[in-house]
């Protein structure tokens, strides 16, 4: 099955949240874990236990594992490796983007399914020209993996850049975002049930004019204690909230380290997405 057919079913069986796993030191502390090694494995693995089988997609994000070095590589694939065992999607939050064969080198690092760190999906950044990013799709159809392309994204520095008018040599005028979200309706043409490429635009940007139906899936980050809320996902999607996986990793971290209490907090966000108006 594609990527875009499997998120789609488990969205439809799970729910439209997207629980990360972000062990940064404050939580680690939190946990009463203490912020070394020893406690981002044990992170690591009670969010595996946690999530696994019980939420759509998990999405560890990387440079928390990164700062403690090669062990904490280490322990980001054994989490991946983990999760995808279980059946469930991963989503790797990385960001990577670059050229040529450093791209391709990205590409088969995450998404080679024999790789060690493979996961089911990653994210990209498109600001060295959406073309550059040719490698990660190709990578990922071959592996039946999605790619999630920055476009709208929820800090308040992204503007500068994303909504910048471009001009492709037709005179359109239109922003960078609509032409990342344009080129990905391209990649997602004919798709069904949905599209395996998908863009990152932020549950807490207020607004938007750009056309966010491009036959793909949505990655809302922001929903919870960044401040974005249920209303929010259903007035800034409005039209393709079915698409929307909205990511939160706090709001639900904050629960732990009990297992039974981070599955609660993660069910109830699954709730709260799927009763709003236009969700569900």
């Amino acid at each position: 099955m594609s990527y875009g057919s499997r998120l789609r079913a488990a969205m439809d069986v799970y729910g439209p949240a997207c629980i990360g796993i972000d062990p940064h030191g404050a939580l680690l502390e939190q946990w009463g874990l203490g912020d070394s090694l020893a406690g981002l494995e044990a992170f690591a693995a009670t969010c595996v236990e946690a999530f696994a089988g019980h939420v759509a997609v998990v999405k560890p994000q990387s440079a928390f594992f990164e700062r403690f070095g090669a062990a904490g590589v280490a322990v980001l694939e054994r989490t991946l490796q983990d999760l995808r065992h279980t059946g469930t999607l991963t989503l790797l939050d990385v960001k990577r983007g670059d050229v040529g064969s450093t791209a391709q080198a990205y590409a088969e690092a995450y998404l080679d399914e024999d790789a060690p760190m493979a996961a089911d999906a990653v994210t990209v950044s498109p600001f060295l020209g959406f073309g550059s990013l040719e490698p990660f799709f190709r990578e990922a159809e071959r592996n039946d993996a999605g790619v999630f392309v920055l476009a709208l994204t929820s800090n308040p520095e992204g503007p500068e850049v994303q909504h910048a008018v471009v001009d492709g040599g037709a005179g359109d005028g239109g922003t960078v975002a609509g032409s990342v979200l344009r080129q990905l309706a391209e990649q997602n043409a004919g798709a069904r049930p949905l599209g395996s490429h998908g863009a990152v635009v932020g549950a807490t940007i207020g607004r938007t004019e750009e056309d966010l139906d491009f036959n793909g899936p949505i990655l809302a980050p922001g929903y919870g204690s960044q401040g974005g809320t249920a209303a929010d996902v259903a007035r800034i999607f409005a039209g393709v909230t079915d698409r929307v996986l909205a990511s939160t990793s706090r709001a639900v971290l904050s629960h732990g380290p009990d297992v039974a209490a981070l599955r609660e907090a993660a069910a109830a966000v699954n709730t709260e997405l799927s009763t709003s108006d236009g969700l569900g």
